[in-house]
């Protein structure tokens, strides 16, 4: 005799079976369909932190080339010794793909998320010095104080390629969006890293 038929009649043991079936298969579907969310989840989240990666790189290579500090105080000795003169400030335009990217922003680890922000909110505030500067007449405000307000503007952009090293760090420790958070106050000192931690061909 079954070891059930004691307990259930044929049919029920049946009804039972299909149902454990059932359940059994939504469950194999429900753990397919969410580790397909997540393998697609972390792709995106790695095509978007490629994009700011290099985007980030690019410009920090460039602040690096200017050796900013060296070049700050050369010219605002300029500023101050020669009459009359102050540079031309080009405008800066490093933010192109993440103003592309910004509807997928929330894709990020909240560990990148946090460096980005505030990389590209300094972006922008060097933006908004590069207007005031343009604006400045040096014989009304004083060579002085002209040189200050540039030296402001050298400041800011000194700060954002120390920012910009932070996300290139935060990006490269956490590439998918799936480890850990990265250790505190990261650098990358090498603008030319690759963020999949191999060598770039």
């Amino acid at each position: 005799m079954p070891p059930l038929d004691h307990l259930l009649s044929p049919p029920a043991q049946q009804a039972l079976i299909a149902g454990l079936f059932v359940a059994v298969g939504w469950w194999v579907v429900s753990f397919q369909s969410r580790r397909r969310d997540r393998q697609m989840r972390a792709e995106r989240v790695r095509d978007v932190q490629r994009a700011l990666f290099a985007e980030v790189r690019a410009n920090i290579a460039a602040l690096i080339r200017e050796d900013l500090d060296s070049y700050g105080d050369e010219i605002a000795t300029r500023i101050e010794t020669e009459e009359g003169f102050f540079p031309t400030i080009p405008t800066e335009a490093n933010d192109a793909v993440f103003r592309a990217i910004i509807g997928d922003i929330h894709v990020l680890p909240r560990d990148t998320i946090d460096p980005v922000v505030l990389y590209y909110t300094q972006l922008n505030r060097i933006s908004a010095a590069i207007s005031d500067l343009r604006a400045i007449d040096v014989a009304q405000i004083g060579a002085e104080r002209a040189a200050a307000l540039y030296l402001d503007y050298i400041a800011l952009r000194i700060e954002a390629l120390e920012l910009g090293q932070q996300v290139m760090a935060a990006i490269v420790a956490n590439q998918d969006g799936q480890n850990p958070a990265p250790p505190k106050n990261p650098k990358i000192n090498n603008p030319d890293a690759n963020p999949s931690g191999r060598e770039s061909v």
